[in-house]
C-alpha cells in the first residue's frame, strides 16, 4: 500500500481540470501548421498510480499539464513505447557508447566527434508546447477551492513531522564493484508487474525466415568456439597425465561449464557501468537522483547550475534564442510535477514520484535526466546536457543508465520492471530511434493492449495510424460504463457526477465529462476528482 509523504496544505489524492480537445495547431514533427490534435488537462495533484494508469492509456505529462494525442485525427500519431528493462540486451552500437564513456573516464582520450543518431529520449520540446496549447495558460483556481471541506487535517501535522527529516530525498548511484547488482535476465521468466488487464502483451509466432529461430541456441563467435576447444583439449591432457581423481575431474568439469557460460553470456549494461576503475582514472563520473517535486534540499542547492545546463542545451542543440529558455519555462516544464511523493515498504528506497537524475563529471553537472518513478516503471520525461560533451553520446548513454536504474529499482520493488520512453513516432524518421531499445512494446491506441514492436512496424509502414490488437472483437476493457460514477469536486464537495448533474444550473456539460471519462478510463475517472466550477 502506497503512503503519501504529504505536505502542509496537501490536496486530496488527485484533482484535475479537463481542458478539452484542441485541434488545428502546429506540429513540430512534420511542420504541419494545423495538423496537431490532442486533449489536455491541468493536474493540480496526482498519485503515482493515477499517472501510471494514465500513461497506460496513452497520456503523458509536461510539468503539470497532462495531454493525450487524439491518435486517429492528429497528423503524427504518437504511440506510447516501453522497453522490457529486465530482458534488455545492449546492441553493438549501445556497447560502443558505453565503452566510449568508460574509456573517457579511465584514460581521458576519446574522439570528440558528436555521434550520429544520438537522440535523448524526449529531446524535442514540441510536445511540451503542444501541451501548453492544450492546457491554455494553466490554472488560476485558488488552493482553497481545491481543498474539500471533509479533508482530514491530521495528515498535515504528520507531514510536517515527516518533512523535518529529509532522509529519502536523494540516492547517490556511484561506482560499485562489478557484480554487486543481481539482475534477472532469464528470458524464460514471464515479465511480472503488468499494470492492469489492459496491459497484457499479444504474442504471435515468428514467421518462417524472419527473426531469430528461438528453437536453436544463440549464435556463437568463432573465437569463443576456438577458446572452448582449446580448453577442452587442455583439460583432457591434464586428466590423462594426472590420472584424474574424482575431485579433480569434478573441478575440471565445473571449470569447463563455467567457461561455457561466460563465453555464451553477452555483457550487460552493468558490466560497463558498475565496473572498478583504475586508481589513476582521469575523470570521476557520479550519478545522483534528487527529488524535484517537492524539491529536496539537494535539488534547491543545484537548481541554478542545472538551469544553466538546460539553457545552453536549448540554445545550442535546439537553436532557441537567448531570451527563450527562461527560468519560468524550465520550472514549468521540467521541475513542476503533479505527482505526490509516495513511499511503500516494498518500494524503492528513494520513493515514488518525480526526480532529476544528475550526471556529475569532476564536480560539475554535465547532464540531467528528468524522470518519474512509478509503481511499474521508470518513465523518461526529458534530457538536457552540456553541448560541450556531445561527443560522449549522452542521449544514448543516459537512456542506458536509466534502463540500468530501472533494473536496480526492481531489486527492491519487484513490480517495477519497465522503462517507458515516451512516444514512438513512426511517421517521423528522426523519432524512430526509440525502437532500437529491444525488447519493446507499443500501446494499441484502441484497446490499450501492449504489442511487441516487431509486430507493429510492418503495419506502420502501410498506415501511420494503426490498431495493433489483431483481435477485432477486442474492446477497451477500461472504457467508461457508468458516467454517473465519475468523481467530481464542486464547491469543495466531493460527489459523483450523477449528483452534480442534478443540481447543475446552466447548459449541460455532459459531453465534456463524457469525453474526459472516455479518455482517462473508468478506473481513473472514479478515483481522480474532476474539478467543476
Amino acid at each position: 500500500m502506497l503512503q503519501r509523504a504529504g505536505r502542509p496544505g496537501a490536496m486530496p489524492a488527485a484533482v484535475v481540470e479537463y481542458k478539452g480537445c484542441k485541434e488545428g495547431y502546429r506540429c513540430g514533427y512534420c511542420a504541419s501548421e494545423r495538423g496537431k490534435v490532442s486533449a489536455g488537462m491541468w493536474a493540480h495533484s496526482m498519485t503515482v498510480q493515477d499517472y501510471q494508469d494514465l500513461i497506460d492509456r496513452g497520456w503523458r505529462r509536461s510539468g503539470k499539464c497532462v495531454y493525450k494525442p487524439i491518435m486517429n485525427q492528429t497528423c503524427c500519431p504518437q504511440y506510447t513505447i516501453r522497453c522490457q528493462a529486465l530482458r534488455f540486451q545492449a546492441s553493438k552500437s549501445h556497447k560502443k557508447v558505453l565503452k566510449k564513456m568508460l574509456k573517457f573516464i579511465s584514460k581521458g582520450d576519446v574522439s570528440k566527434v558528436a555521434s550520429e543518431h544520438d537522440e535523448p529520449m524526449d529531446s524535442h520540446i514540441e510536445d511540451a508546447v503542444a501541451c501548453e496549447f492544450a492546457c491554455k495558460s494553466g490554472s488560476h483556481i485558488s488552493q482553497s477551492e481545491l481543498t474539500p471541506l471533509s479533508e482530514d487535517h491530521t495528515e498535515r501535522v504528520e507531514s510536517e513531522e515527516q518533512d523535518a527529516g529529509e532522509t529519502k530525498e536523494e540516492v547517490n548511484v556511484q561506482k560499485v564493484e562489478s557484480g554487486s547488482l543481481q539482475i534477472c535476465t532469464d528470458k524464460d521468466t514471464p515479465v511480472p508487474g503488468e499494470p492492469s488487464r489492459s496491459t497484457k502483451i499479444v504474442h504471435a509466432p515468428p514467421k518462417p525466415g524472419k527473426g531469430a529461430d528461438l528453437s536453436k541456441p544463440p549464435c556463437r563467435k568463432a573465437k569463443d568456439i576456438r577458446k572452448e576447444r582449446k580448453l577442452q583439449k587442455l583439460l583432457q591432457n591434464q586428466m590423462c597425465t594426472l590420472g584424474g581423481s574424482q575431485l579433480q575431474t569434478e573441478d575440471q568439469v565445473f571449470l569447463l561449464q563455467n567457461s561455457k557460460s561466460k563465453t555464451n553470456q553477452p555483457k550487460t549494461i552493468e558490466d560497463f557501468v558498475f565496473v572498478s576503475l583504475p586508481d589513476d582514472a582521469q575523470h570521476k563520473l557520479e550519478v545522483r537522483v534528487v527529488r524535484s517535486s517537492p524539491p529536496s534540499s539537494q535539488f534547491k542547492a543545484t537548481f541554478q547550475e542545472s538551469y544553466q545546463v538546460y539553457k545552453r542545451y536549448q540554445m545550442v542543440i535546439h537553436k532557441d534564442p537567448p531570451d527563450k529558455p527562461t527560468i519560468n519555462q524550465f520550472t514549468r516544464f521540467l521541475c513542476d510535477s503533479p505527482l505526490e511523493a509516495e513511499n511503500a515498504p516494498n518500494g524503492p528506497e528513494c520513493g515514488y514520484g518525480s526526480f532529476h537524475q544528475q550526471y556529475w563529471l569532476d564536480g560539475k553537472i554535465i547532464a540531467v535526466g528528468v524522470i518519474d518513478i512509478l509503481p511499474y516503471c521508470v518513465s523518461s520525461v526529458y534530457l538536457y546536457y552540456d553541448p560541450d560533451y556531445s561527443f560522449l553520446s549522452l542521449g544514448v548513454y543516459s537512456a542506458l543508465r536509466e534502463i540500468a536504474f530501472t533494473r536496480q529499482l526492481h531489486e527492491k520493488a519487484p513490480d517495477l520492471c519497465f522503462y517507458y520512453m515516451g512516444f514512438y513516432i513512426h511517421s517521423c524518421p528522426k523519432m524512430r530511434y526509440k525502437g532500437q531499445y529491444r525488447p519493446s512494446d507499443l500501446l494499441c491506441p484502441e484497446t490499450y493492449v501492449w504489442t511487441p514492436i516487431e509486430q507493429c512496424l510492418p503495419l506502420l509502414e502501410h498506415s501511420k495510424y494503426c490498431r495493433f490488437n489483431k483481435d477485432m472483437k477486442a474492446v477497451d476493457e477500461g472504457r467508461v460504463k457508468e458516467l454517473g460514477r465519475v468523481r467530481v469536486l464542486h464547491k469543495r464537495t466531493i460527489m459523483p457526477y450523477s449528483v452534480y448533474k442534478k443540481g447543475r444550473k446552466g447548459p449541460s456539460d455532459e459531453a465534456s465529462v463524457q469525453q474526459y471519462a472516455s479518455l482517462v478510463g473508468q478506473t481513473c475517472s472514479e478515483r481522480m476528482l474532476l474539478f467543476r466550477s
